[in-house]
This record gives structure tokens, sequence and C-alpha cells, in this order.
């Protein structure tokens, strides 16, 4: 099952990856970044760090809240703590999900597939779990037109 899944987006935990765990289909997340969002590209106050975010306005729709930023901010903050990348620390959460068979990446650049291949090297205790989902707050449902 192809999800829109992330630590932005996390309306699949409560029926959509149950049920795939349940009938034994593997999950694979889309958009594992949110569209650059958990790697840094835009800044609450606005900035849009990169081209794609400069120009992305499919992602504006997804993302953007004042509760993305927090769940951003922690991300940051945890990652910051690790020594990794946020996008590292975002790919690795993901990867200790249940069901996650593996996240969809779109690496067009070497640091890109860098920091999704570290990723799966870091182990996350249930505190630093705990910790990054701390701030999410539900969404309503985005991505399935």
């Amino acid at each position: 099952m192809q999800n829109h899944y992330n630590l932005l987006y996390r309306e699949e935990e409560r029926e959509m990856i149950p049920q795939c765990r349940d009938q034994g289909i593997g999950v694979l997340p889309w958009s594992p970044l949110a569209r650059g969002w958990l790697a840094g590209t835009h800044t609450r106050e606005g900035e849009r760090r990169t081209t794609r975010a400069e120009t992305d306005s499919y992602a504006d729709q997804l993302y953007g809240k004042p509760e993305d930023f927090d769940v951003i901010d922690r991300l940051a903050e945890v990652a910051a703590e690790r020594g990794v990348s946020p996008a590292q620390l975002a790919l690795a959460w993901l990867l200790h999900k249940p069901g996650v068979t593996a996240p969809i990446i779109g690496a067009t650049k070497l640091d890109y597939l860098e920091d999704a291949l570290a990723a799966t090297e870091l182990t996350l205790s249930p505190g630093e779990i705990a910790r990054l989902e701390q701030p999410y707050r539900p969404h309503p449902t985005l991505g399935h037109d």
C-alpha cells in the first residue's frame, strides 16, 4: 500500500496501517520527508530554502500549519542531540514504525541518498520516538484527491 505517511501526516495510523498489518500488506509511504519540509526546506518565518520549496504549490496544500512547525522544531532538536540530520532522523522514525516496509524516497542528489542510507543505521529509543511524536496534532485527510 502506498500511503501518505510521515511525521507531519500520521492519519494513516488510525485505520489503514492497522488494516495493512492485519492483512499482511506492506506499507510503502510516499513523501517520507513531507516534500522536503522535514529536511528543513521551510521555516516558520516563511523562508523557502530550495527551488522546490519556492515552486511546489502542492506541498503548500499539505503542510505549513503552525502545528507542523512544532513537529519540525522537535525533529530538529532531537536530530541535533543525536548529531544527525533531520532528514536522517525522520526517515529512521518511519523505518521504526510497524508495518512500514520501505519509504519511497526521491533521491535527486547524492546527499539525499546518503541520508536515506544513514537512516537505516539509526536505532531510536522508545523515548526518542515518543518525543518526536508528541507535538503531532490530527489533520484532515490530505493527499488523496
